[in-house]
């Protein structure tokens, strides 16, 4: 099969234990943990169940880190869980996981960082007028947002380009900044806001038309989802990171915790801040928590927290996404010029540039949130397929070397498959439209497929 060691030779084994666990931290938090409090607190209702539903998250997201633990180590080559899929189901599963990737999930997931961080920054710093018109040609309006958020997409893609190593210190320096950041509100609000302890026990009365404590308990969840989504960054750039086989599960184990940590100390603070019927009423919760403890002063202060962690969180989304486009390349499957390696910086430099080039696209289109609520469905679904590819290539490829293997398996694996089937059923019926769409996104894929596979060389046609 293609993707051997001989392909990932092309690239350089540079992500210590250390840069992997901060490109998956630093993946994971972005702006859904100051954006979701809201949406939370109105479905849980409970202070206890609102803090209590991070912890359910992040043991949930668990179960399927230690069935990619054991997948990274048995593959540990660029593409992740393209690569995963593409084994145990066939390359048409591969690629429709890496079309999606490429046409919204990755690259929506850069537009909807960069307008964060360009709106976030002008917050911060008025004077930069990010709604002001930069110019206007038919009916496109391009803003100084729109340029401060492409700005940030081409700044961190040209870092890039240069090397792994320069990514990887770029994502460094942020995700620091960031939890020093975070460290700051946590710590401050806990020991010197005004806040009260009374706020924890403080329900919200149910609305006579409100959702049974069940349904709002899925509904949440969805954000709480959305929230911690990022975790596969790491497997996508298995080909880079030192010693895989030890470190991948480590890194997917040590940062999965060290995130829901994070998670669940913001939360706290938000709730020491704010009754839970004032979280429930606010759309920028961190920034309302953040004025109750302190002053009006302290609101442009968080309004860079926010934007410091959106450009941050998509430097590992850009680093990780260009080698999912790299690997599918390599199987002859996606543009051919997008599997060269710059032969001095040793990166995907064209598949980085494409990238840029399509989130820039859909920065300037507005259609990014739009697009990824689409292709949710298709997302989670795709995760439960990689955690039952588990089973899948234990039953298919037993002789496989097994460096790491799946913690509590068959019955963690299996819970986490029944429960993000349920998840993912619940959302197909709550949000029919949007799953159809996302469907039809993810199956045109198949056109170009089947295009790129009668392009494929002779010599790269047998399995």
């Amino acid at each position: 099969m293609p993707n051997s060691d001989a392909q990932d030779n092309k690239l350089i084994r540079g992500l210590s234990l250390q840069d992997s666990i901060l490109l998956l931290a630093g993946g994971i938090i972005g702006s859904g943990i100051f954006l979701t409090a809201q949406g939370i607190a109105l479905n849980t209702r409970s202070p206890w169940l609102f803090l209590s539903i991070w912890v359910v998250g992040m043991a949930v997201t668990l179960l399927a880190c230690f069935a990619f633990g054991e997948l990274g180590a048995m593959f540990p080559h660029a593409g992740g869980q393209y690569v995963y899929l593409r084994e145990a189901y066939g390359d048409v599963a591969g690629f429709l996981f890496g079309w999606m990737y490429f046409t919204v999930s990755a690259t929506g997931t850069m537009a909807a960082l960069g307008a964060g961080f360009a709106t976030y920054l002008g917050k911060a710093l008025p004077a930069l007028e990010t709604t002001k018109p930069f110019f206007t040609l038919g009916w496109l309006s391009f803003t100084h947002g729109h340029l401060i958020a492409i700005s940030a997409i081409a700044v961190q893609t040209l870092i890039n380009v240069f090397g792994v190593k320069k990514g990887a210190v770029l994502q460094n320096i942020a995700t620091w900044a960031k939890f020093a950041a975070i460290g700051i509100f946590v710590i401050g609000g806990l020991t010197l806001g005004r806040g009260s302890g009374g706020h924890y026990h403080h329900s919200i009365p149910a609305a006579a038309n409100a959702h049974s404590l069940m349904t709002g308990i899925g509904i949440a969840l969805i954000a709480v989802f959305w929230a911690y989504d990022g975790w596969i960054y790491i497997t996508l750039v298995a080909g880079e990171v030192k010693d895989p086989q030890r470190n991948l599960p480590r890194t997917l184990i040590w940062g999965m915790l060290l995130v829901g940590a994070v998670y669940v100390l913001i939360n706290a603070v938000y709730l020491y801040a704010l009754p839970m019927s004032e979280i429930a009423a606010q759309d920028t919760v961190a920034q309302a928590a953040a004025v109750s403890m302190f002053s009006e002063r302290i609101a442009p202060w968080l309004s860079l927290m926010v934007a410091l962690s959106c450009f941050g969180a998509m430097a590992p989304c850009l680093m990780s996404g260009a080698r999912v486009y790299y690997a599918m390349a390599e199987d002859g499957v996606f543009f051919r010029s997008l599997a060269k390696v710059h032969p001095r910086w040793h990166t995907p430099v064209m598949s980085l540039i494409l990238q840029a080039v399509w989130a820039s696209v859909l920065t300037l289109s507005g259609k990014y949130v739009e697009l990824f609520t689409y292709v949710m469905f298709m997302m989670v679904l795709s995760y439960v397929l990689t955690v039952a590819a588990l089973f899948v290539l234990r039953h298919k490829k037993p002789g496989l070397p097994r460096p790491y293997r799946c913690t509590g398996y068959p019955w963690l694996p299996g819970i986490y498959v029944v429960l993000g089937s349920i998840w993912a059923v619940n959302a197909a019926i709550e949000k029919t439209k949007e799953t159809r769409v996302g469907a039809v996104i993810v199956l045109l894929g198949l056109v170009f497929y089947f295009y790129w596979k009668r392009q494929k060389p002779a010599e790269k046609a047998a399995p």
